[in-house]
């Protein structure tokens, strides 16, 4: 039979907070979700490079009869990742014990916090837009989108040999959504089907031209009299997010660690104790960094 200490309840709380921390990260990440993401649950420090492997290009070879083959020495791509944004959002929870007996009030503590850490990641992976230099950008600044840009973008990804299966998508910020929600042939039910009626009454967008369509409040704008967006159409492997575990800190100092990790995930939860509040002080935090792994599966899309 276990005894209940102060040590092991101080545990069970930080995994208690740990455990409502990452959900709520991934369900306010949008590119965090659609790109490659590398994780390992092995200890990092901020500045280090992590060596992302992309696969080689073979070729087909006909053997007719009588043939040999004809072995290929393809050489591993590699993508030099370095990790340096070390990102923390911290809050202080006067009287920890209440905010336990209450869940909600946790999760109003907690909620703000993981949102600050979604809406970095995400201004990070959509500012890699202008490493993207191996298609031609499509549509203009100042321009609203039309079905012919979309489809220009789409059809950039095809001749960059993206895969036919591979899911592509195209990110955008909430005014080039409502420009493409009121394209006509894709907002009415007469032209669209059901589709079109979603984009109508509900206002979601869903798919068109073969893109996933999604929109972020954190796409980039450059420029001042001519404002130029810089949405995104790219596919998984265009861009690499990578994740390490922070490592845990020093016994004796009385701060107490719990890791969070789902889903090629992962973020650290501290408590300490503030004596100058005396509240109990938590800080979720994580370590990553993002770069760009196929330069020819993305197309900047200007609006």
């Amino acid at each position: 039979m276990s005894i209940i200490t102060s040590a092991n309840l101080a545990n069970a709380i930080v995994k208690l907070v740990a455990a409502d921390a990452l959900p709520a990260l991934m369900g306010n990440l949008i590119m965090g979700n659609l790109v490659n993401r590398d994780y390992e649950p092995v200890l990092a420090h901020a500045g280090d490079t992590v060596n992302v492997p992309i696969p080689p290009t073979l070729v087909a070879n006909n053997i007719a009869e009588a043939g040999t083959v004809q072995p290929q020495n393809p050489s591993l791509g590699n993508a030099q990742i370095v990790l340096n944004t070390h990102c923390e959002a911290t809050f202080q929870i006067p009287d920890v014990t209440k905010a336990l007996a209450f869940p909600d009030l946790l999760k109003a503590y907690m909620q703000p916090a993981v949102i600050a850490l979604a809406e970095r990641i995400e201004t990070d992976l959509l500012n890699l837009y202008s490493q993207f230099t191996a298609n031609t950008a499509v549509g203009a600044p100042a321009t609203a989108v039309t079905e012919a840009v979309v489809d220009s973008a789409e059809t950039a990804l095809f001749q960059a040999m993206v895969p036919v299966s591979a899911p592509k998508y195209l990110v955008v910020d909430s005014s080039t959504y409502s420009q493409i929600r009121q394209i006509p042939r894709f907002s009415e039910y007469y032209t669209a089907g059901d589709a079109g009626l979603k984009a109508l009454v509900e206002g979601n967008v869903g798919k068109m031209k073969d893109f996933f369509i999604f929109r972020s409040q954190f796409v980039a704008h450059t420029g001042v009299a001519t404002v130029n967006t810089h949405n995104l159409a790219f596919t998984r492997d265009a861009i690499g997010l990578v994740i390490r575990r922070l490592p845990q800190p020093l016994p004796g100092t009385g701060a107490i660690a719990e890791y969070a990790e789902l889903g090629n995930f992962g973020l650290r939860v501290l408590m300490s104790y503030q004596p100058n509040t005396l509240a109990q002080q938590f800080t979720v935090d994580v370590l990553y960094g993002t770069g760009v792994l196929r330069n020819n599966f993305a197309v900047q899309v200007n609006s």
